[in-house]
């Protein structure tokens, strides 16, 4: 469901709250993130961390005029799941930013070889980049938005408690991870009876 201004604090509620909230929301990040190798890693999205990133946006921005509210809720309501599919922001991620841009070169097109797998099912391949496009001829982004889109059974499995894999199939970066138990809850969260 996405978010709406009625969901929203006021700028000077939410400095009241902020710490609070801010506590409940990393707690609640710490069990939909996946690292995919030592460099690349998939941060699940839900409504409650595009509330935060909101708030945080209209917090930075001293933003409290309706339009501008609107346009924010705009700009992240497209990331949150809609019972369906997961949605994550994708980084790729080197601290030295020479190696950083060897790699942005090296990698491009890795957002097309991001998958996860259900248990036996086959593979499901990221939709990624909806909003723009992130690669060029030269590189890619060190950030991509990526949408999984999953079948009913799929869903069904996970709520049985299906295991998750998630993993990447580039030439130049191929690796995997299988999600922990919190994770696999957290993201069961998100699909729609």
């Amino acid at each position: 469901m996405p978010l709406t201004r009625t969901d929203l604090y006021s700028l000077e509620d939410y400095a009241g709250i902020r710490r609070e909230f801010r506590a409940k929301v990393m707690a609640h990040k710490q069990h939909r993130r996946v690292a995919i190798g030592s460099h690349t890693t998939l941060y699940f999205e839900d409504r409650l961390t595009m509330q935060y990133q909101v708030q945080e946006m209209l917090r930075a921005e001293r933003l409290f005029e309706t339009a501008e509210i609107q346009a924010e809720l705009d700009a992240y309501n497209p990331l949150i799941p809609d019972g369906r599919n997961w949605k994550a922001t994708f980084m790729i991620e080197f601290e030295n930013i020479a190696e950083r841009r060897d790699a942005l070169a090296r990698l491009r097109g890795i957002e097309d070889s991001v998958w996860m797998q259900i248990e036996d099912f086959e593979r499901v391949y990221a939709v990624a980049d909806e909003d723009l496009e992130r690669t060029d001829d030269t590189k890619t982004a060190a950030v991509h938005f990526l949408r999984f889109d999953l079948a009913q059974d799929m869903a069904v499995a996970m709520k049985q408690g299906a295991s998750l894999t998630l993993g990447i199939a580039h030439p130049e970066y191929r690796y995997q991870s299988v999600a922990t138990p919190a994770v696999c809850a957290s993201l069961t969260q998100d699909l729609a009876d």
